[in-house]
């Protein structure tokens, strides 16, 4: 194992089912456009056998960002929850293959995680989420090693569904801050947030520094439509956040500071992982010193990259786009 690990993330370990279909195939299936919809194991089975044929790829958003980091030559760890089935497998090996340390255990009988992501025209993803054994993560599945040697740990907010798995988040977050790293969250969607507004609420005033959100999720976390006072309450609860805008690009607070950057101007094909490619972008300028600024122009130069084509994993050299863009 690595002496120190950049960035050790932790989420659900899961498998992406990507396909194209219209806004009236999410009509028929009664699909939320827009959002992570959880799932049972007999809705994920119906709606699998009436999508379209799909492209199956390692996922989950946390998992995302990792692989982002390691590609980005960032010594990076992942810990997540797969069963000893093929998806588990695929998970590991692909993991693995890019370069970050896995420490997620493979259990069984149970079944690997998996999302539905429906794609319409408009670059807009809908997902559809069979957590499978990917959420029953607890304290005693946390590798304490790796996450008392991260700088930074990397948190998901879809994971925060259960007790055991906040158990498993605040094991972390006690062997991190031992080890002498830093936090740091990712809100996930807005219905994370409806679901445990006072237990995430809590968590970021008192354990994280660094915040991952976009403009809906803030908004959803502070209880307000007005995004100048959001990013004032964020302001007093972490020492830095990044926030998301789509086509406006992200903005950088840091107490009374904001660091504004425009967007990467890119075709849209499709928007998943854009904010976990965001998060690895930024992470990666942290970990290599750069300022708020840099940090957030090279979460738009990843996230750019990624909603070019379809699928949550980069299909060109990051490292190579950073050095275009002067990053």
């Amino acid at each position: 194992m690595a002496d120190r690990f950049g960035v050790v993330g932790i989420g659900n370990a899961l498998v992406d089912v990507l396909a194209q279909v219209d806004d009236g195939f999410l009509a028929a299936e009664a699909v939320t456009k827009g959002a992570m919809t959880l799932i049972d194991q007999e809705r994920a089975g119906g709606l699998y056998a009436a999508m379209p044929p799909a492209r199956e790829l390692s996922g989950g958003s946390g998992a995302n960002t990792a692989a982002a980091l390691a590609q980005l030559g960032v010594s990076t760890g992942y810990i997540g929850k797969v069963a000893e089935d093929q998806l588990g497998q695929i998970f590991t090996h692909d993991m693995r293959a890019l370069g970050a340390r896995f420490g997620g255990p493979m259990v069984g009988p149970e079944e690997t995680g998996r999302c539905l992501v429906l794609i319409t025209p408009d670059g807009e993803r809908s997902m559809n989420t069979f957590l499978g054994i990917s959420v029953t993560l607890e304290p005693e599945d946390i590798d304490t090693e790796m996450t008392a040697a991260a700088d930074w740990l990397y948190l998901e907010g879809y994971l925060f569904d259960t007790d055991a798995a906040k158990a498993a988040y605040a094991r972390a977050i006690e062997s991190c801050r031992a080890g002498g790293g830093r936090i740091s969250f990712t809100v996930s969607d807005g219905f994370c947030v409806e679901r445990h507004r006072e237990d995430m609420s809590r968590l970021v005033r008192d354990h994280v520094d660094l915040l991952f959100a976009n403009r809906g999720e803030l908004l959803a976390l502070y209880e307000t439509d007005d995004l100048d006072t959001a990013m004032a309450r964020v302001a007093g609860d972490v020492e830095m956040a990044a926030v998301t805008l789509s086509e406006d690009g992200a903005v950088v607070v840091r107490g009374e500071e904001r660091f504004a950057v425009p967007t990467v101007a890119q075709s849209v094909i499709d928007t998943t992982g854009a904010g976990d490619l965001f998060a690895a972008g930024f992470l990666a300028g942290q970990v290599a010193g750069r300022g708020p600024a840099d940090c957030a122009r090279m979460g738009c130069v990843a996230a750019a990259e990624i909603i070019s084509h379809i699928g949550a994993r980069p299909e060109a050299d990051l490292r190579a786009l950073m050095a275009e863009a002067g990053l």
